[in-house]
């Protein structure tokens, strides 16, 4: 009956897959974040856009403007309006998804801190078993000495 606990490297790999998918989710987040600060960049050149255009749109000296002007400019600043509500939209779901990418970073680092801790846990039993047996060798080369010097 041998209960010489035995390495398991599966726990170090588990440990180690875990600790990549964690890594990868954190680089997910970065770009989720970084492609939010760009949606809200635009969303902030678009809104000074459409309020330049509008301004101008709204100022007494536009009325020298022809009809054509001013629907081509009433056109554009409907266009501005279309673009700001895609990117508020998009903005919506970058938000959602990095909340998303946040969660599952929480359970990755649950079950990496998991593997991390099975398998400190495999190598303090085999540092036990191996301080076990060292200890019970020095026991029996003590015997032995007392033995021989008890025959002499």
């Amino acid at each position: 009956m041998n209960q010489d606990v035995q390495a398991r490297p599966c726990w170090t790999l588990l440990a180690n897959k875990a600790q990549e998918k964690s890594e990868l989710i954190k680089q997910e987040i970065v770009q989720a974040k970084l492609r939010l600060q760009q949606l809200l960049s635009s969303q902030e050149r678009l809104q000074v856009m459409y309020e330049e255009y509008r301004v101008q749109l709204n100022c007494p000296g536009s009325q020298s403007q022809g009809m054509r002007s001013s629907m081509s400019q009433r056109q554009f600043m409907s266009q501005l309006l279309t673009l700001l509500e895609r990117v508020a939209t998009d903005l919506g779901y970058t938000r959602n998804l990095l909340e998303a990418y946040r969660e599952r970073l929480i359970e990755a680092e649950k079950e990496r801190l998991k593997m991390q801790s099975l398998a400190e846990k495999n190598e303090s039993e085999l540092r036990t078993q191996d301080s076990r047996r060292e200890q019970r060798r020095m026991d029996e080369i003590g015997v032995l000495q007392f033995n021989r010097q008890a025959a002499s």
